[in-house]
């Protein structure tokens, strides 16, 4: 609708639980942003900027092809690729730059058709060594992706010093009115290692 905002800072807690080799679970509070990624020059502000320094703020540089360049484009062209809808709106979910830094362990770009329907997730995962690997995921029949949908892809990148890269994530997201859940689970060989609830 014409009426929707460009972005939402949206506030939430982190869980994070490992289930071994030992068992070690903690919760802490976060704030994240997520904006529509056509609109990102609505979003400029004395206290928010997009590609300049501000008390938060958001790089373009930090996503997608790294580069600087058109985050919606860039997306929209890897949709096409992977015969997915590109014609609806991106919404980009990740932690600004507060004074300069951030650190996102994962950020999702929220993909829709043009009848508003949630058709892909990009998971764009760092870890602490700089790397970084982005998983795109669809629903097993293609369709909209709903609260019940599991998207699941194999692990690829070193994430923890206590799991290889090995096994696969399961991840699950669901909207309800004013509240934003993203679920990921990791499985290695023998079972759930990993359960992380950001929401």
């Amino acid at each position: 609708p014409a009426d929707t905002p460009p972005a939402w800072l949206l506030l939430g807690r982190v869980m994070h639980e490992r289930l071994r080799p030992a068992r070690h679970r903690f919760v802490y509070p976060v704030f994240y942003l997520r904006c529509n990624l056509d609109r990102l020059p609505a979003l400029r502000h004395w206290w928010f900027g997009i590609d300049r320094w501000a008390p938060l703020s958001l790089a373009t540089r930090d996503y997608g092809p790294r580069d600087g360049s058109d985050l919606a484009a860039w997306m929209r062209k890897l949709l096409a690729e992977a015969n997915l809808p590109a014609d609806g709106e991106i919404w980009l979910q990740t932690f600004p730059r507060v004074f300069g830094y951030a650190f996102n362990p994962v950020s999702f770009w929220h993909c829709h058709d043009r009848a508003g329907q949630l058709r892909a997730v990009l998971a764009e995962v760092n870890n602490t060594f700089g790397a970084s690997h982005r998983y795109l995921l669809c629903a097993p029949d293609r369709c909209a992706i709903g609260p019940d949908t599991v998207l699941s892809c194999h692990k690829a990148l070193h994430v923890s010093p206590f799991c290889v890269v090995e096994g696969s994530y399961a991840f699950r997201l669901r909207d309800t009115g004013g509240t934003s859940f993203a679920g990921v689970d990791y499985y290695d060989a023998t079972g759930l290692v990993i359960r992380t609830a950001i929401g």
